[in-house]
């Protein structure tokens, strides 16, 4: 399964709609005061990771309260599915990001 840019990023886009990470238009990341200084990306790439555990972490609770009969089999799987996407989401724009700068090498001085 292959996951292109613009992919990633509407998914990201979803993910910090629902799960409140950073700024789901990317405003704040690209333009205006903002745009100058570079902790901007790294404070939302941390938000993102943070909110890819949390998630990660939410569906291994639910998946074990599924096995005592304490959360019901789709709850579960919802939880398993918001954490998988918002992990490809960061390994998407990691791999974007190293594809940048891969780039940045090859550029001729």
């Amino acid at each position: 399964m292959s996951i292109t840019a613009l992919q990633a990023l509407n998914a990201y886009a979803q993910a910090a709609q629902t799960g409140g990470v950073g700024d789901p238009s990317g405003a704040a990341a690209i333009g205006g005061d903002n745009a100058a200084k570079g902790s901007d990306f790294a404070a939302m790439m941390k938000d993102a990771i943070g909110s890819a555990t949390n998630a990660s972490v939410a569906s291994e609770q639910l998946t074990i309260a599924s096995t005592t009969g304490q959360a019901e089999l789709v709850d579960v799987v919802t939880a398993i599915s918001a954490a998988e996407i918002q992990l490809q989401t960061v390994i998407a724009v990691r791999d974007e990001m190293i594809k940048a700068y891969q780039n940045i090498l090859r550029m001729p001085i």
